[in-house]
């Protein structure tokens, strides 16, 4: 699965975390680029998931990337910039896809 993370300057420890759930990074964007304030922005081909990290984003950035990620049917995923936070917004992502699967028993 490809991401795209919104937020945050450096990653620090987030790729690891990341590549335990067997998700690969396909873009970075910190968010603090005008233009991401201004207008739509558009999401890369072939991103499944798009994850915002809250504190390190104005709320105009984030709405343009939540609209974004709805306009093209991609979930998205809001956290705090920290592994605990990510860990916790991946295991619930996790557990709502569990419930909603047809084979309850996988």
């Amino acid at each position: 699965m490809n991401a795209m993370l919104v937020g945050a300057d450096r990653l620090g420890n987030i790729p690891d975390v990341l590549d335990g759930f067997g998700i690969r990074i396909a873009a970075h964007v910190t968010g603090r680029d005008r233009s991401h304030q201004r207008r739509a922005a558009d999401l890369p081909v072939g991103v499944d998931l798009v994850i915002l990290f809250t504190d390190f984003l104005g709320h105009n950035v984030m709405q343009r990337f939540r609209e974004a990620a709805g306009k093209a049917g991609v979930e998205f995923v809001c956290c705090r910039r920290s592994v605990c936070a990510l860990k916790q917004a991946l295991d619930r992502r996790a557990d709502s896809q569990c419930r909603r699967c047809p084979r309850q028993n996988c």
